[in-house]
């Protein structure tokens, strides 16, 4: 199968080899597709390696016969997204969510497009949290596996602003009393499902729900990433 102008994105790369790369590539239609790099990493490279770095929007060829896609050609597309600070470090994380989550050759409708626009606002004004937050939002939706954020799963009621709730993976919010560890209130569900930032607190207890909803569906796995993003944190 030959692949032409395929917008994509590099997620993640390592050494192959002598002077090749293994990449990890998000692609509008294909989804993830793991493709080998030849010879990047050496004097005569025709495909340069820094084409090739994370957050570069690219149009690249390759041909695929079996697991791991070949590099034939990698065009940039516009500008690379210069992330620094607490921006680069979300935006690893963002990547290493879509490899550890989305299984090769498993085209998701509207990742590509949801990944774009979370590159683009971690490079604008909001806060990097929010950014986050409504990334693993779309993320999970895309996943098929959206988040109830309006009814409470036992009565059926509308979640109430006031109230406090503690999020059942695979279920929903459930109404619960101040001793619970970790609750989010109703104020804050209702923020994330009306695309509103919350202030301060709500944006740490929706960390907080974000991530109890991925580490079930990471089957407990902890990212390497959540490690890396704890100073920023501390600082929310």
């Amino acid at each position: 199968m030959q692949i032409e102008q395929q917008p994509a994105y590099v997620l993640h790369a390592r050494a192959y080899r002598e002077t090749s790369l293994l990449l990890e590539c998000l692609t509008r239609d294909f989804g993830r597709v793991g493709v080998v790099a030849r010879g990047v990493r050496g004097p005569r490279a025709r495909i340069q390696r820094a084409d090739l770095e994370p957050f570069q929007p690219l149009a690249i060829d390759y041909s695929q016969r079996g697991e791991l896609a070949t590099l034939r050609a990698a065009e940039p597309l516009g500008t690379s997204r210069r992330l620094v600070g607490d921006a680069l470090l979300s935006g690893l994380y963002i990547n290493e969510l879509v490899v550890r989550m989305c299984a090769r050759e498993d085209a998701q409708s509207g990742l590509y497009e949801n990944y774009a626009i979370a590159l683009e606002r971690l490079c604008g004004p909001d806060a990097v949290s929010w950014t986050l937050r409504r990334f693993e939002r779309d993320f999970l939706q895309v996943l098929g596996y959206a988040l109830e954020l309006n009814t409470e799963i036992l009565t059926g009621e509308a979640i109430e602003p006031d109230a406090l709730y503690r999020y059942v993976p695979e279920q929903g919010p459930e109404r619960c009393g101040q001793s619970v560890a970790r609750a989010v209130r109703g104020a804050d569900l209702r923020a994330l499902a009306l695309d509103r930032a919350p202030d301060a607190d709500g944006l740490r207890r929706l960390r907080w729900m974000m991530r109890g909803v991925l580490a079930f569906h990471l089957g407990g796995v902890e990212l390497r990433a959540w490690r890396m993003l704890r100073p920023l944190a501390a600082r929310e």
